[in-house]
């Protein structure tokens, strides 16, 4: 990490948990001037035990006040709802599956809150993400944490490349383990604080009775791959492709008693397609619109690898860029690529950038 100039201010996202708190932590003890931000971008509390941001702010100003730095507080909640909020609810009245924590990311963290500590005379923004950032002559490029099992790298495809120059991950190079470690000799209340996991600053909502709030949501039958129709859904923003669990299916007389996923959603009919074969489940491609790129000119003729969801493995392909699309040909069918979701790309440990997953395709290596 650079060293600190003399006066080098940097704002910290503190949000509550374990991660921006030893991201703080680090900074200070490296002799910067740090200030802790808390932000507030969901006014929607319906005073559940599933609201959990007054226990967060608490626990934030706690660790604030353990080493010794000022929080401020910061409400961007009425451009979350416009600028992440609507997007999440017109991808699930189209049947998609969206991916808010990448939206959040661009919009909020890597935008707003940049925009915010410049303004409050900081150089630099800081959170408690997974991942590294190196410069080399000028240019900044974004790699994967060294605990690849933690790596944030795919949540943090879609931030702008001229922000890189702007940010610190002081957790590039640590396990959880040790960030919890650290948490823990520090005296910081949170070192115990179990990760968060609900929707990018709305948390861990019931999410079917969440989401038929803002989405109407009509039954419409359940048919197999011939188009028999085998029972009823609820609402196809309920499902996502590949899912198991929850879809109401019984036994059936004279059927496989294996297991049946999602294969389809076809809203133009309201119908859930469901399949009982895996390999239906699968395809060679995809293509992906509104790209974003951290490289100035991504290689489409170089082999790289990619990922369609959080935690899997890295995956072989190629991609060429068709005008304002990207086709994605891979080495080895992949399992159920979900329109609305994101695709990220990468060489090595670089994070080339992403692009959001429009539509699967049955083909042959782009190069073909």
């Amino acid at each position: 990490m650079t060293n600190p100039t003399s006066n080098s201010t940097v704002v910290v996202g503190l949000s509550g948990g374990v991660d921006s708190a030893v991201a703080a932590k680090l900074l200070c003890d490296q002799g910067y001037a740090v200030k802790g931000v808390f932000m507030k971008n969901w006014d929607e509390d319906d005073g559940s035990e599933l609201c959990t941001a007054p226990k967060d702010f608490e626990d934030a100003k706690q660790v604030a006040d353990t080493i010794g730095i000022e929080l401020l507080p910061a409400n961007f909640a009425a451009e979350y709802w416009e600028r992440v909020f609507e997007e999440f609810l017109i991808e699930y009245q189209n049947a998609r599956t969206p991916n808010p924590d990448i939206l959040c990311n661009r919009e909020i963290k890597f935008d707003l809150l940049i925009r915010y500590a410049l303004q409050i005379g900081a150089e630099k923004v800081a959170t408690g993400h997974y991942a590294h950032v190196t410069q080399h002559e000028g240019s900044y490029a974004l790699h994967k944490a060294e605990d690849l099992n933690k790596d944030q790298t795919y949540f943090l495809q879609g931030i702008h490349k001229d922000c890189l120059a702007n940010v610190l991950f002081p957790l590039s190079h640590l396990y959880k383990k040790d960030v919890r470690n650290i948490a823990k000799s520090a005296g910081l209340s949170v070192h115990e604080k179990k990760d968060s996991t609900g929707i990018c600053f709305i948390g861990e909502r019931r999410f079917k009775e969440f989401l038929g709030r803002y989405v109407k949501c009509e039954p419409g039958p359940i048919v197999d791959s011939l188009g028999n129709e085998i029972g009823q859904h609820d609402g196809l923003a309920f499902f996502t492709l590949g899912q198991r669990q929850g879809l109401g299916i019984g036994g059936r007389r004279g059927a496989n008693p294996g297991p049946w996923y999602v294969m389809e959603k076809l809203p133009a009919t309201n119908t859930l397609v469901v399949t009982q074969l895996e390999t239906d489940l699968m395809t060679n491609g995809l293509v992906a619109t509104n790209a974003n790129w951290l490289v100035d000119s991504p290689d489409t003729n170089a082999n790289c690898t990619a990922k369609t969801r959080y935690g899997q493995a890295d995956q072989s392909c190629r991609f060429r860029i068709n005008g304002t699309q990207v086709e994605v040909a891979f080495d080895l069918p992949q399992r159920a690529v979900t329109p609305g979701q994101y695709i990220a790309f990468y060489n090595g440990t670089q994070c080339l950038g992403g692009a959001q997953i429009e539509s699967t395709m049955v083909g042959t290596r782009s190069d073909d």
